[in-house]
């Protein structure tokens, strides 16, 4: 099952919990699971079929830019991270 690492501002969400497994095959089922497990968590990561704008999100150590449907292999590592910004 993919791992999700869960980043320091959402651990007040998921008891301080640092790292999900979940059986997932995309960022946005992982959300869907992740909603279950810790209700209001959803709200801080997307916005109705996208990711929250400022942030952003990795998968096995590459930035995505599939979003919510960038796919997942049971080995998979997702993190939700801020975006950066720059010019």
């Amino acid at each position: 099952m993919p791992t999700v690492i869960i980043p320091t501002p959402l651990r007040e969400i998921t008891g301080d919990v640092t790292e999900i497994q979940v059986d997932a095959a995309t960022v946005g089922e992982v959300i869907d699971v992740l909603e279950k497990e810790y209700p209001g968590i959803a709200h801080r990561l997307r916005v109705d079929d996208e990711i929250r704008p400022g942030l952003a999100v990795a998968v096995d150590g590459a930035m995505s830019s599939r979003g919510l449907m960038q796919k997942l292999t049971p080995h998979s590592e997702v993190h939700f991270l801020p975006a950066i910004g720059g010019g």
